[in-house]
């Protein structure tokens, strides 16, 4: 019987999920984002940084992007006056907005207050493979 990578996943979430230790080794920032509770980034065999996924990506940059096209001309003083946007730029129809903390929540309240649609909305956060890139200062796969 051949295992599939996900059988293999969660036979390690049942696992954990019953509290036990696990030390799990791999290059693959999914599947360590998605398994570990807490991650040491190792380069070249020293350790760069030990922290919880989540705690990883905040210190390698914790923003979120959200690009769309609005459906009606949108003012961006209205998203520049959320606290959670940390700016707003354009390129031709489409809006990107970058910010923290529930920034997509903020975004899309202004937009339905306002009657505007989010046309091809897409939400980008920062993940492990760019935390590993910003630690490090090198591309996971050299």
């Amino acid at each position: 019987m051949t295992r599939r990578p996900a059988d293999t996943w969660d036979l390690i979430e049942t696992i954990r999920d019953r509290g036990v230790t696990i030390l799990l080794v791999t290059h693959f920032m999914e599947e360590a984002e998605r398994l570990c509770d807490r991650i040491a980034l190792i380069d070249s065999g020293r350790l760069v940084a030990l922290d919880t996924p989540a705690g990883l990506i905040e210190r390698a940059d914790g923003r979120q992007r959200i690009r769309f096209r609005p459906s009606a001309p949108l003012d961006d003083a209205l998203l520049t006056a959320l606290p959670e946007v940390a700016s707003v730029e354009r390129a031709g129809a489409r809006v990107l907005v970058t910010g923290t903390g529930d920034l997509l929540l903020a975004v899309t309240t202004v937009l339905a207050r306002h009657r505007i649609v989010a046309a091809d909305l897409r939400v980008d956060q920062t993940t492990l493979d760019d935390a590993f890139v910003a630690l490090t200062g090198r591309p996971i796969h050299d």
